[in-house]
């Protein structure tokens, strides 16, 4: 008797370490033996892409063949479409106008090209390297912009909300923690503006993944200064360039255009910050700052919600 009841009591403790270690598993991350043709279903369900390996500095978990750090982009193409890889050279000029006009010193990594399963020319996807972080753009057959690809870790990949507390896209909870007041902006940013550009405003900062701010402000128009923590300029950007009054505007009260458009051309966005630019009490369009996997826009649209332009900012 006394032998069965060790037996029974070496089960229970093994089944308690068995329910413990599971239960310490992060959610959403696959185990070692994933095999290869459930990571391909995976990514085949999201119609996605691998756009990076491991995440420098981050600690992976390995799968077969991906790693749950990796990055990758969320339908970069129809269900039943063909992509194939292709080089710059032979990507549509507009491809190339556009990188060059709207990410500025960008590095291409790769691109493919999508093609239904009756071979007609269904569009590109390139992705490029923009202050050190990935993006991927889909473009349509003649090379004109579509919509700039959600992303997600590998932890994320086949279902879920995209994204995991602690993960790198885990702004999308809303929370804001990279907002930063401007009084506790570091001592060198603050003598950046006071001596550059002491006429300034200071509307928002926001700190970015490299610990580089943006800050907003106003002076004669809008502005996105770029600075390191040090107070170090990176660069300044003008987003709007008239002296009008502006009002703040909270992400509930866009106008419903202006919603459907980030919706649509960037799945994932993360509101940021709003003005409405008026003379007098006359709105006269809008500016709407937005992260995207992480990289910066501010999107301009006119006073019915028409776009108007996209700034990429950082």
């Amino acid at each position: 008797m006394k032998k069965l009841s060790t037996f029974k009591s070496l089960l229970f403790c093994g089944l308690i370490a068995l329910t413990s270690l599971y239960s310490c598993q992060k959610s959403g991350v696959t185990a070692n033996n994933t095999k290869t043709t459930d990571v391909t279903a995976a990514m085949a369900a999201s119609q996605a892409i691998q756009l990076s390996s491991a995440t420098t500095g981050s600690s992976s978990t390995s799968l077969v063949g991906v790693t749950t750090d990796a990055i990758f982009a969320l339908h970069a193409y129809p269900p039943g479409d063909k992509k194939d890889s292709v080089t710059f050279a032979s990507l549509p000029a507009a491809i190339g106008t556009y990188l060059t006009a709207n990410y500025a010193g960008y590095t291409f990594q790769k691109a493919f090209k999508l093609s239904t399963q009756a071979g007609v020319a269904d569009g590109y996807v390139v992705v490029i390297l923009f202050n050190g972080k990935p993006v991927a753009i889909k473009f349509d057959a003649a090379g004109a912009f579509v919509t700039e690809l959600e992303q997600c870790e590998g932890h994320d990949l086949g279902g879920g909300p995209g994204w995991h507390p602690g993960g790198r896209f885990d702004d999308r909870d809303g929370a804001h923690r990279d907002t930063v007041a401007i009084s506790a902006l570091p001592a060198a940013v603050k003598t950046l503006f006071a001596t550059s550009y002491p006429t300034d405003t200071l509307l928002h900062a926001a700190l970015n993944m490299d610990g580089s701010y943006s800050v907003i402000s106003a002076n004669k128009g809008l502005f996105v200064t770029n600075v390191s923590a040090t107070g170090t300029l990176i660069n300044r950007i003008q987003v709007y360039p008239h002296p009008n009054n502006r009002t703040a505007v909270v992400a509930s009260a866009l106008l419903p255009a202006i919603t459907t458009y980030l919706t649509t051309t960037f799945p994932g966005y993360v509101f940021d910050k709003a003005f409405a630019e008026k003379a007098n009490t006359t709105v006269l369009g809008y500016d709407v700052f937005i992260t995207v996997n992480g990289t910066r826009h501010a999107v301009e649209f006119d006073a019915t919600g028409k776009f108007v332009r996209n700034i990429v900012i950082r």
